[in-house]
């Protein structure tokens, strides 16, 4: 099976979207990268087998919405918010939009790492990002395993 190039995935879709929200620091451009390459090898735009997992980084829709609904912290929600509004290009958000705006996927799953109670790991540490995926987006019912992981991690720095 054949996959997007891991570089111009970083340089031109996740980089662009992170300055767009502000988050462009180089932790959590490794971390989205490489959650990406986790969640879908850059491969599948739906989850497999019907689940309801959208866009390359599989955020569920309850995800998305709550974010938008609930979850940008108040400080941040005006810059954030605007960042996320203009990767819509015009449109209203929507967890479909995942699928056909990778920036804007990229920039939820950006939010979605903001959000977790924990600072994120260097971004030189691919076993922390591993860990820090399972526990904080994957979630521990999840199917990902941190060991298996540390490779895809490792690739989304060196990118």
């Amino acid at each position: 099976m054949t996959r997007l190039n891991l570089s111009q995935i970083k340089r031109l879709w996740i980089r662009p979207a992170l300055q767009a929200i502000g988050l462009d620091d180089p932790a959590h451009v490794n971390i989205v990268t490489g959650i990406g390459l986790v969640e879908s090898g850059y491969v599948w735009l739906e989850q497999l087998h019907d689940g309801p997992a959208k866009g390359f980084w599989q955020m569920e829709p309850a995800t998305h919405d709550d974010i938008w609904k609930n979850s940008l912290p108040a400080p941040c929600r005006s810059k954030i918010a605007s960042g996320l509004n203009r990767l819509l290009y015009g449109q209203t958000h929507s967890a479909d939009l995942m699928i056909a705006l990778p920036l804007y996927g990229a920039g939820m799953c950006a939010v979605k790492v903001l959000l977790a109670p924990e600072p994120i790991p260097a971004a030189d540490d691919a076993s922390g990002q591993a860990r820090y995926h399972k526990r904080w987006y994957n979630s521990p019912l999840g199917a990902a395993s941190v060991m298996a992981n540390i490779s895809n991690f490792q690739a989304a720095i060196a990118a």
